[in-house]
């Protein structure tokens, strides 16, 4: 299994609607893209200073459909429309899981 996890960071002065919506749109990814086979995001905790201010972790059978989920249309919709407008950095990494 491959893991995807990605950490945003979000501009200054981002209003609380805008981040909300981000949250509304990856919550609609799992029954829009069938290769997910699990997912979990949210902002971050506020437990430690300098971190991210939000986290998506999405788990998928193997390296095909990591590559289906990141090139498919409503991703990238999410980020064009939601993500990198609100977005000032970004941290991603992928790797191998046990299923």
């Amino acid at each position: 299994m491959i893991r995807h996890c990605v950490m945003l960071t979000w501009a200054d002065g981002v209003p609380d609607d805008l981040k909300a919506k981000v949250s509304e749109e990856l919550d609609a990814l799992p029954g829009l893209i069938p290769e997910i086979q699990r997912y979990a995001h949210g902002p971050d905790a506020g437990l430690s200073e300098g971190n991210h201010d939000y986290c998506v972790v999405a788990d998928f059978a193997d390296e095909d459909a990591y590559r289906t989920y990141a090139a498919h249309g409503q991703h990238q919709r999410v980020i064009a429309d939601h993500i990198r407008p609100i977005l000032a950095g970004r941290t991603a990494v992928q790797y191998r899981i046990d299923g």
